[in-house]
């Protein structure tokens, strides 16, 4: 009576316990990244990374030599059942772990596009193991996966930033996949053949969507992240420390980057200061961009810019900040870019204007 209370074989005790196995090995990769990927630079989250798609790599190619035949180990095919979990597994951490990099160094009003992409990938790979055996797809999740790492791991290698940065990881992300599949092609050559057409149409299509969502700015320009921003009152720096003062919020208001207001009193400036996390020996210039909202015409009139350039290093984020005067009362936002005008960050409030000087917090940062 027992017997049939167990599985008879290994394909059949996975598919009873799927429902379970693919949750909670996405509750491991997530809370492995967490731990592991604390920061863009940590070279452990690139190892992280470099492991999870090794594994997707290795996986894949053991899961078609079993299908075409050409493995035939018999401990191998004792655990095959387990390759495709395994590889569910890996993209699950990859996904993860982009997840949480992409999303740290996203202006979210132009970046959401990218970051709910990897996040439905992420959630959507629960769903994906029946099709980890079909060889395109394996191919195309694979170059996804390296496309994504390779832009900002070659930024964090050459320390250098910008489309010609871009343009190179294109390069490299292409490279490593042709040669996956031309490696590939000694061990199960029949395949590679038979699905050369659809592995094609899925590398170009996964190629080029990114490529138009980096040109129109949906892709963050990692590895810069903007740790801090806030309007302050006055900023003063002496030495490494930098005095401001602001007004009182609520804890939840810490977190927001919209919706804040500035009291103004006759004659006061509006100054913005940042933090941006950038890797040892990156050194690039930042924009901030003053913009004004023209409730006439609907639409954002630049007021001024400043540049200023920043070295990274820093774990807290390299520090700076520009002010402004005569700044009416009304809606503003000042935007936080790249030299390449790559949105990092944003922060919006509303200009109120007041009588007298409101009561004020001083800090250090």
């Amino acid at each position: 009576m027992i017997k049939r209370y167990l599985p008879r074989s290994t394909e059949e005790m996975i598919s009873w316990y799927e429902r379970y196995v693919s949750p909670i090995s996405l509750l491991v990769g997530f809370t492995i990244d967490n731990i592991a990927i604390r920061q863009i630079d940590l070279w452990l989250s690139s190892f992280v990374l470099i492991g999870y798609l090794s594994l997707a790599a290795v996986g894949t190619v053991i899961i078609n030599l079993v299908e075409t035949g050409r493995l035939r180990h018999g401990l191998i095919l004792k655990v095959a059942p387990f390759v495709p979990v395994v590889v569910q597994f890996a993209f699950g951490g990859l996904f993860s772990g982009f997840v949480i990099l992409y999303s740290r160094s996203a202006a979210i009003a132009v970046s959401w596009v990218f970051v709910v992409l990897l996040a439905a990938f992420l959630l959507g790979n629960e769903r994906f193991r029946k099709f980890y055996t079909r060889f395109p797809f394996q191919i195309g999740i694979l170059f996804f996966g390296l496309y994504s790492f390779m832009i900002f791991y070659v930024p964090m290698i050459t320390k250098m930033i910008g489309p010609w940065m871009f343009a190179l990881s294109s390069v490299i992300s292409l490279a490593l996949i042709a040669l996956y599949l031309y490696v590939s092609s000694f061990y199960i050559r029949s395949l590679v053949a038979e699905t050369r057409t659809a592995v094609a149409r899925t590398v170009a299509g996964i190629f080029f969507f990114i490529t138009i969502l980096y040109f129109l700015g949906a892709i963050p320009p990692l590895p810069l992240a903007l740790r801090d921003v806030g309007v302050m009152h006055s900023i003063q720096r002496s030495g490494d420390v930098y005095t401001v003062t602001y007004e009182p919020r609520s804890w939840y208001e810490l977190y927001l980057r919209y919706k804040q207001e500035f009291h103004q009193a006759p004659g006061e400036a509006v100054s913005v200061y940042t933090a941006i996390f950038a890797p040892s020996g990156i050194s690039t210039n930042i924009i901030h961009e003053w913009q004004r909202f023209d409730e006439a015409n609907g639409d954002w009139i630049t007021e001024s810019t400043v540049n200023f350039p920043i070295n990274g290093g820093r774990e807290g984020g390299y520090r700076g900040y520009s002010l402004k005067r005569d700044v009416t009362p009304g809606e503003w936002r000042v935007n936080v870019m790249t030299g390449y005008r790559q949105l990092i960050g944003r922060v919006a409030f509303l200009v109120v204007a007041v009588p007298e000087k409101v009561q004020l917090h001083t800090g250090e940062r």
